[in-house]
C-alpha cells in the first residue's frame, strides 16, 4: 500500500495532481500497427446485436417489434451522420481518419456490403420471424391482396375521406423537372400511360409523414386488430389521382441524405442564427443511400439514380414494407401480455424521508450523505425532477446553474428553471444548441428560457458542452451552501423511463466549488487549471484517465493489486487503447464493458491478452459511463458523461467526477463483477471483432438478465429498508 499522504477527500496524491500537466505517452513503437477493429463496422456490429434481440423468440413478441424499429432508426442516423461524413471529407479531399490500414474507398466498400448483408437479415427477421408471430398474436400486418371485398370497400371509405384529400402527385416531364425527394420520407415511383396517344409519363407520389405509417383496418369482430401499410393502401387507389390514365407501374422508395450539420463557430457572429440557417440546408444534402422494393422495374431504377446522382453502391433492394421504423406505432398497442413486465422506479432508501408521513426534503437527504441513484431502476422523478423542483421553490436557494444536452420539450426541468427565474432567483441555463438532431428544440426551449429571465449561454466556442451538471447554492444559517447533481445521463424525463444512467448527488463543499469554478469558465472568461474531485475535458480528462491507467501499470508491475474496469457507451481513442494494451501487457486484468463501438482487440498474446469485452442490450439502453481503478486496494471511481472518444475527449466539454464513500464502491464494483460473469447473458467480443452471444448456459437453461436481476434486487433493497 503507498504510503505517501493523500489529499483530503481526493483520493489522490499530490503528485497525481501535479502531473496532470504532462500527458503520459503510451505509443513507443512496439505495438502492432493494426491493433483496432473498424470503427464503423464496430457500429455495424452493435446494431447487429439490436437485430438478435429481434430475431430472439424469448424475447416479448412487441418488443421484438420494437428491437426492429430502433434497428431501422439507428441505420438512418448512421447513414446520415457517420457514412456521409465519410463521403464528404472524400468529396472535399480531406484526410479520412482510419486506424484499419484501408483507404477511405475500401472502408466504404466493406460498410457497404456489411449494410447491405444487415438490412436484408432485418427485413427477413419481420417477414419470416415476426409477422408470422403477430399474425399468431391476432396482430395483423396485411396487404391489400390479403383483403376481402367489404374490408376493400371500408378501406376505400377512409382513403377518400381521410388520406386523399392530403396527397400531392408530382409529374416528372419537359414542364416539370424532377422533384425534390425529402430525406426519410417514403415515396411511390409511378409510370402511368395515356389511353389514346399511348404516351408513357412518371410521376412521384410522397406518402405523407403526418399521417399513420400502418392504418389500422375496421373491426370485423375476429378479435383481430389489423392493420394494413399507408403506402400500400395509396398503391391500390392510384386510378383516382390519375383519372382517365392508365397506371403501368408504381413501387416504393426511400432516400437517406446527409443531415449532419457543421457550424463555423469562428466566422459565426450569432451562433443561433448560423445554426438554423446550417438547419435549413441540411433537408437538402446530397443522398447516401436508396432504397427500393424488390419489385421495381428497371427503367423506373434508371431513373432514380440517375436524377438522385447515386452509385449502385448506394442502393438497397429490399422487400416490402420499407421503413419498419414505422413498427415504433404498431409497439405503442395496449398488449401488456408481449411486453417486458411492467416496472416501477422506487425512490431511493437515502431520499426518502426519515419518517412516516413526512415530506420529502432533498437538500436534508443530500446534506447527511453522498447519494448515488441508478435510473431507471430508481426514479428520476423522485430524485432528479425533484430536486430541481424543490430548489425552485425554497426561497432559501439563491442560484441554480445548470448544463443542457437533450431534454423533452414539455420538461418540467424546463419548467423548474423557469419557477425559478420568475421567483427572482439567479438561474443559468448551459443550453448546447449543437445538439444533433436535437438542435432546432434546443433552440426552441433556449428562446423560452431567455423570455422567462433564465441567463442562458451556449458554451465555449468550438467545444460541445456534454456534461451534465447541475449545482443549487443554498443560504443556510448564514452561510452559503452547494448542492450539486453529477450525471451521466442527459436531463430528460422521458428518456430516464429507458436509458439505464447513473447520478450522484452531493453538498460536498469542493465539489460545488468545483462546479463554481467551472460555471464560470463556461459563461465567462474564466481559466481554471485543476479541478480537486473532477477531471474535465478538454483539457484534464484524457491526461488524468492516462495517469491512472499508468499508475495500474506500476502497481503490476511491483506485484501490487492492480485492476482497470470500464463501463462505456463506445471506446473508439487510441492512445487511450493503447493505454490499455500496454496495461495488458503489464498483466492488469482490464475489463470492458461496452454498448455500442468498441476497436479494441480483445484476447490477443502478447497485446491483449488480459483484456475481455463484453456487451449487455436489453430493454433499457446501457447508458452510464464508470472507471474504476484498483489503485493498490484504495479504488479510484469516477462516473461521469464521457465516452472514450476524439470528439469527448478533445472537442467537447465533459466533466468525470469521483466518488469516495464506500458504498458507492461497492456497488459499482458489485455491478462490474455481474456484468462481466459467465453467468450473466452478453455478448463477448473475440479478437477477430466479432461478437458472439451467450445466452444460454451448456444445458440450455437462460443465463442471467442483468437488468431483471437488478430490478429485483434494487426492489428488494427498498421493500427491506422500510
Amino acid at each position: 500500500m503507498d504510503s505517501e499522504p493523500r489529499v483530503d477527500g481526493a483520493g489522490v496524491t499530490p503528485d497525481f495532481l501535479d502531473d496532470f500537466d504532462e500527458i503520459v505517452s503510451f505509443e513507443d513503437g512496439t505495438l502492432p500497427a493494426e491493433r483496432y477493429l473498424d470503427r464503423e463496422l464496430s457500429w455495424l456490429s452493435f446494431n447487429q446485436r439490436v437485430l438478435e434481440l429481434a430475431e430472439d423468440p424469448t424475447t416479448p413478441l412487441l418488443e421484438r417489434a420494437n428491437f426492429l424499429a430502433i434497428f431501422a432508426s439507428n441505420l438512418d442516423e448512421f447513414f446520415m451522420v457517420r457514412v456521409a461524413g465519410l463521403k464528404r471529407r472524400i468529396a472535399t479531399g480531406l484526410a479520412v481518419p482510419t486506424n484499419v490500414g484501408r483507404g477511405p474507398n475500401e472502408v466504404l466498400a466493406d460498410i457497404s456490403a456489411k449494410a447491405h448483408e444487415l438490412q436484408e437479415r432485418h427485413a427477413r427477421a419481420f417477414l419470416d420471424l415476426v409477422k408470422p408471430d403477430l399474425d399468431d398474436a391476432g396482430i395483423h400486418v396485411e396487404k391489400w391482396s390479403d383483403l376481402d371485398e367489404a374490408d376493400r370497400v371500408r378501406m376505400r371509405e377512409i382513403f377518400t375521406e381521410q388520406i386523399f384529400p392530403v396527397l400531392m402527385p408530382l409529374a416528372v416531364d419537359p414542364a416539370h423537372p424532377f422533384p425534390y425527394i425529402s430525406g426519410l420520407s417514403l415515396n411511390l415511383s409511378i409510370r402511368v400511360r395515356n389511353p389514346k396517344t399511348m404516351r408513357q409519363e412518371f410521376a412521384r407520389l410522397k406518402v405523407p409523414q403526418m399521417l399513420p405509417r400502418f392504418v389500422q383496418l375496421p373491426d370485423d369482430e375476429s378479435g383481430r386488430v389489423r392493420f394494413i401499410p399507408l403506402e400500400d393502401l395509396i398503391a391500390n387507389h392510384l386510378q383516382d389521382l390519375f383519372p382517365g390514365m392508365e397506371v403501368v407501374e408504381h413501387h416504393v422508395f426511400r432516400v437517406t441524405r446527409n443531415e449532419d450539420v457543421e457550424v463555423d463557430e469562428d466566422e459565426s457572429e450569432n451562433l443561433i442564427q448560423a445554426l438554423e440557417r446550417e438547419l435549413l440546408r441540411r433537408r437538402f444534402g446530397p443522398p447516401i443511400r436508396l432504397e427500393i422494393t424488390d419489385d421495381m422495374d428497371p427503367v423506373t431504377l434508371e431513373l432514380l439514380v440517375r436524377e438522385l446522382d447515386v452509385t449502385d453502391q448506394e442502393v438497397y433492394k429490399l422487400p416490402a414494407p420499407l421503413d419498419l421504423a414505422g413498427l415504433f406505432e404498431i409497439t405503442k398497442m395496449p398488449r401488456a401480455d408481449l411486453k417486458y413486465p411492467k416496472h416501477l422506479p422506487t425512490t431511493a432508501v437515502q431520499l426518502q424521508p426519515t419518517e412516516p408521513n413526512m415530506k420529502p426534503d432533498m437538500f436534508a437527504s443530500i446534506a447527511r450523505q453522498d447519494v448515488l441513484v441508478h435510473h431507471p431502476y430508481e426514479s428520476f422523478a423522485t430524485s432528479v425532477q425533484a430536486f430541481l423542483e424543490q430548489a425552485a421553490a425554497d426561497p432559501n436557494v439563491l442560484a441554480i446553474k445548470q448544463t443542457l444536452y437533450r431534454t423533452s420539450g414539455d420538461s418540467p426541468i424546463i419548467e423548474a428553471l423557469i419557477d425559478a427565474a420568475e421567483s427572482g432567483k439567479q438561474v443559468l441555463a448551459l443550453v448546447e444548441v449543437k445538439a444533433r438532431f436535437d438542435e432546432q428544440n434546443n433552440i426552441t426551449w433556449a428562446r423560452k428560457l431567455e423570455k422567462a429571465g433564465v441567463h442562458v449561454v451556449y458554451g465555449l466556442v468550438g467545444l460541445k458542452t456534454h456534461c451534465k451538471l447541475a449545482l443549487v447554492i443554498r443560504q443556510e444559517k448564514g452561510t452559503l451552501k452547494h448542492y450539486t447533481h453529477i450525471g451521466t445521463g442527459n436531463y430528460n424525463p422521458k428518456t430516464s423511463r429507458i436509458y439505464e444512467d447513473m447520478g450522484l448527488f452531493t453538498a460536498d463543499d469542493q465539489v460545488g466549488k468545483d462546479l463554481t469554478r467551472l460555471f464560470n469558465e463556461l459563461s465567462g472568461y474564466a481559466i481554471e487549471k485543476k479541478f480537486k474531485r473532477l477531471l474535465v475535458a478538454p483539457r484534464y480528462l484524457r491526461r488524468g484517465l492516462l495517469k491512472q491507467i499508468q499508475n495500474e501499470i506500476e502497481n503490476a508491475q511491483a506485484g501490487r493489486p492492480s485492476g482497470i474496469k470500464i463501463k462505456i457507451n463506445s471506446i473508439v481513442d487510441e492512445q487511450i487503447i493503447d493505454a490499455l494494451y500496454k496495461a495488458s501487457q503489464a498483466g492488469v486484468p482490464v475489463d470492458v464493458w461496452v454498448r455500442g463501438i468498441c476497436t479494441i482487440k480483445p484476447g490477443q498474446p502478447g497485446l491483449s491478452e488480459t483484456i475481455r469485452v463484453r456487451s449487455i442490450l436489453g430493454r433499457y439502453l446501457e447508458h452510464s459511463r464508470l472507471f474504476w481503478f484498483a489503485n493498490d486496494g484504495d479504488p479510484q471511481l469516477f462516473i461521469g458523461s464521457a465516452d472514450m472518444m476524439h470528439r469527448n475527449l478533445d472537442r467537447r466539454v465533459e466533466a468525470l467526477v469521483r466518488l469516495t464513500q464506500q458504498n458507492h464502491l461497492d456497488e459499482v464494483a458489485s455491478l462490474f463483477e455481474r456484468a462481466m460473469s459467465d453467468e450473466t447473458a452478453s455478448w463477448w467480443l473475440e479478437s477477430d471483432g466479432t461478437w458472439t452471444r451467450h445466452a444460454r448456459d451448456e444445458s440450455g437453461r437462460p443465463l442471467v438478465d442483468l437488468q431483471n436481476a437488478l430490478m429485483k434486487q434494487i426492489n428488494q433493497r427498498k421493500r427491506s429498508s422500510r
